[in-house]
């Protein structure tokens, strides 16, 4: 599965810089520095401001090994501050403004609607996009389905991205993905964009046969500019008007995917109807991909335990689970193990986890899925020791 380490690029197109390790660290300090703020109000916002500026000098010089570099250094050395110099740098590289002489500030982002695709034997690529009524109906239901503000622009690109070609952009390539989309929204005069071009490399080999049942993962992008100011993203005042709000967008949302999946099969195969479609929810670039390789992982979890349960013989109720954080090597990962009823292990499975993940959703998550398979002796380890056992395991409670 892909770790959140810089994506090789398709080529490189600047190279390294003596200082990078230099720059690199003074923006990791800086993260922890902002994490642990106290004091001084206006030092910190100095701070803040210097700290947007080295982002954005890494992102104009297209050097991704210092915004890489920072991340992976933040992560070794205190969770917060990772998850804010990741959240930082993410927002910068998704995100382009703009202002015209006497006009108001705007901002364009990259979102990205993750969907898996159930067919048997597998999409084609060559088919993909040559319905462009369908193409031209489904950027029209962005607005339309209130998924975008009613006054904002929108664009999509024609192509259904793989796993692969996602992971290959790094900071400074989408950063330049938006700008060259926010030029195609501005400018009259029909250019190249070679930004966008270069993103699009083609899928991965597959290996499915004309029967094989096949489940893949697919990220449309689109880009969107709109008003800065504009009162359509901003979540109201309040707990209770903010959680409201954001279950109006899920409900827009919900209902979207049911008007514009036929639109979205069209996109994607010769024969919509040999193919279903499962979304997930709509999100800037970063988020959406976060989405996609959560839920891929995840899936390959429930795989390989259904593998486990037939080459054990067991049936899923009589299996006993636990479930846990734990450290292999220097990454961090969700652990399960299956045991029959006489305790002997069946298997020893594992996907990654974030440092900065909420360790009781992803727990969570995992003891719903094996309770969907029938598992439901399922116990919470606080981790699983260096010797492989787990530590302080109580059962599960929903």
């Amino acid at each position: 599965m892909p770790k959140n380490k810089r994506p090789v690029p398709r080529k490189s197109a600047v190279p390294p810089q003596e200082d990078d390790d230099v720059l690199a660290q003074q923006l990791a300090d800086a993260a922890l520095a902002i994490a642990n703020e106290e004091g001084d109000a206006a030092a910190a916002a100095l701070r803040d401001l210097e700290f947007g500026r080295l982002i954005r000098n890494s992102l104009r010089k297209k050097n991704d090994d210092v915004l890489y570099g920072a991340i992976e250094r933040a992560r070794y050395t205190d969770p917060v501050a990772y998850q804010l110099l990741r959240e930082r740098v993410e927002e910068a590289a998704g995100t382009v403004s703009s202002r015209r002489e006497n006009g108001p500030e705007m901002e364009i982002n990259a979102f990205a609607l993750p969907v898996f695709v159930h067919s048997t034997g597998g999409l084609k690529e060559a088919e993909g996009f040559n319905d462009g009524d369908a193409f031209e109906q489904l950027v029209e239901s962005i607005k339309q389905g209130g998924l975008e503000s009613p006054q904002a622009t929108v664009v999509m690109i024609s192509h259904a991205y793989d796993l692969d070609e996602v992971d290959a952009i790094t900071y400074s390539h989408l950063n330049d993905m938006v700008r060259d989309a926010a030029g195609s929204m501005t400018e009259k005069k029909l250019v190249a964009r070679p930004a966008l071009e270069r993103s699009m490399t083609g899928w991965a080999e597959t290996h499915f046969g004309p029967a094989d049942t096949a489940v893949e993962l697919r990220f449309l992008l689109g880009f969107a500019m709109k008003r800065a100011d504009d009162p359509f993203y901003a979540a109201p005042d309040g707990e209770a008007a903010a959680d409201a709000w954001f279950e109006a967008r899920m409900e827009r949302y919900r209902a979207w995917t049911v008007a514009a999946g036929p639109l979205v099969k069209r996109c994607l195969a010769q024969d919509p109807s040999s193919v279903e479609l499962h979304f997930l929810y709509q999100d800037l670039f970063y988020g959406a991909k976060e989405q996609g390789v959560a839920e891929l992982a995840m899936l390959q979890m429930i795989s390989d335990v259904n593998a486990a349960l037939e080459e054990g013989g067991v049936a899923a109720a009589e299996v006993r689970a636990v479930v846990g954080p734990a450290a292999v090597e220097d990454e961090m990962v969700m652990r399960v193990n299956l045991s029959d009823p006489a305790g002997v292990l069946l298997a020893s499975l594992e996907k990654p986890l974030d440092v900065a993940a909420d360790l009781r959703g992803e727990v969570d998550d995992v003891c719903d899925a094996l309770a969907s398979l029938g598992i439901s002796l399922t116990s919470v380890a606080l981790r699983f020791g260096d010797d492989g056992q787990p530590v302080d395991a109580k059962a599960w409670e929903a």
